[in-house]
């Protein structure tokens, strides 16, 4: 899972496989494994990304 979400910059679009209800999250940051995502119906969500693997939707707007 680590190895996915390393990949991630801010800007690309994602979405949390287990919170569909979320919508498409946009990646602020990605620090030392804590990425954070502001999602359209959400809000600003950190996650720790050895514990979920985010779905790529989007590398760009």
């Amino acid at each position: 899972m680590a190895d996915l979400n390393s990949i991630l910059t801010p800007g690309m679009i994602v979405r949390h496989p287990d919170h569909p209800d979320w919508g498409d999250g946009q990646i602020q940051s990605n620090i030392a494994g804590r990425i954070t995502v502001n999602f359209r119906e959400a809000g600003k969500v950190v996650l720790d990304g050895s514990r979920v693997a985010l779905v790529l939707v989007s590398a760009s707007d």
